[in-house]
């Protein structure tokens, strides 16, 4: 496959994982981010498509990551991609974030928690 094909494999699973959740902008066009064209080929483009983990068990094993690194901001965008691809229920977000307490602490947890319920917040019908 070439790059270009993994490029594009990537951009179509990066629309999957994260559908309108990513900010304006971050993905720019083939060969003007290094970065960017290695993080598409390889991470969206390889990784996430592999058939061996289903995308909600690949997203579990990324917020658990992502929660022991205490990377808040990433954290909302996950959960936020979750509940819009239908992969977690708010209840079973909830669940995994009180799990996840004991084994990243209580500081990290209670600031997730802060914005899980925010989040759920804003996604409630008024």
């Amino acid at each position: 496959m070439t790059d270009s094909s993994k490029r594009q494999q990537g951009l179509a699973m990066i629309e999957k994982v994260y559908g309108n959740t990513l900010p304006a902008g971050s993905l720019t066009p083939a060969g003007e981010s290094r970065f960017i064209d290695f993080m598409l080929e390889t991470v969206f483009g390889e990784l996430w498509t592999r058939d061996v983990l289903s995308m909600r068990e690949r997203r579990l094993l990324l917020l658990g990551a992502i929660a022991a690194q205490g990377e808040d901001n990433v954290f909302g965008i996950q959960v936020t991609a979750a509940l819009d691809n239908g992969e977690f229920t708010p209840e079973q977000m909830q669940e995994a974030v009180l799990f996840l307490t004991q084994y990243v602490g209580f500081p990290r947890a209670s600031k997730l928690h802060v914005l899980l319920t925010q989040l759920l917040r804003q996604r409630a019908p008024e």
